[in-house]
């Protein structure tokens, strides 16, 4: 009986052994199942920012401004008269345009300064080329200032009579196509002194103007738009 009962003990234990060994390898295949069904970080993945964090940096940031755009105003040209007459502004263009001096300037100022006399329209119905075109009209060319600079050339032009807006019969039958444009034409008095002499000849030239109250002119003043010197555009 004693064998017996030391042979149960050793079974016993074996058995008690056997069932420790069994929960333990239980627990590390539960452990192992549950790691496995776990979902995997993504590597790039970061804490997210904080709330405060974002808000502090929204709030340093100043909103856009939008300031309107201011309109320049036409800047008067050099003997250019800020003046709301028309027939003032017209008379002082057209004597401008026939006078120029080779003694001190270059063919390339004299055109700038009528150019800055010229102001163009925003519908371009007055383009540069026409001012190209109706200033060599008044009988001088790049290649002629050349040779005028050398004889110590200038010229000068005097008004002697003027007609304007209804006193030309072209206007009475083509009125003006909006109210504050002016046409007056001149007949001047030009005079080419140099070396050895002067001469003086009569030219004709028609000036329009850009006044008050039309949308396209200088809000106080007028500019001059345009002018012919070419015999078959003056206007009578």
């Amino acid at each position: 009986m004693s064998q017996f009962a030391r042979t149960a003990r050793r079974w016993a234990r074996r058995r008690k052994l056997l069932l420790l060994v069994a929960v333990i390898a239980a627990l590390i295949i539960a452990t192992a199942v549950i790691f496995a069904t776990k979902p995997a970080v993504p590597e790039s993945s970061t804490s997210p920012t904080p709330a405060t964090t974002m808000t502090a940096t929204s709030d340093t940031v100043s909103p856009a401004v939008v300031h309107p755009t201011q309109e320049t105003k036409p800047v008067l040209a050099r003997d250019e008269p800020k003046t709301a007459d028309y027939k003032t502004l017209a008379r002082a263009a057209a004597e401008m345009i026939y006078t120029w001096d080779a003694r001190n300037s270059t063919f390339s100022a004299v055109y700038e300064r009528v150019r800055s006399w010229w102001d163009v329209l925003p519908d371009g119905s007055n383009p540069l080329p026409v001012l190209a075109q109706e200033f060599q009209a008044t009988g001088v060319t790049a290649a002629s200032f050349a040779s005028l600079s050398g004889m110590h050339a200038y010229r000068t032009a005097t008004v002697v009579s003027s007609a304007c807006d209804d006193q030309l019969a072209q206007v009475k039958t083509q009125p003006a196509p909006w109210v504050g444009l002016h046409v007056c034409t001149f007949t001047l008095k030009v005079t080419e002194h140099q070396i050895g002499g002067g001469n003086s000849y009569s030219a004709p030239v028609s000036v329009m103007v850009n006044c008050p109250p039309a949308a396209n002119a200088p809000a106080d003043r007028c500019a001059m738009v345009g002018f012919y010197a070419s015999p078959d555009r003056i206007v009578y």
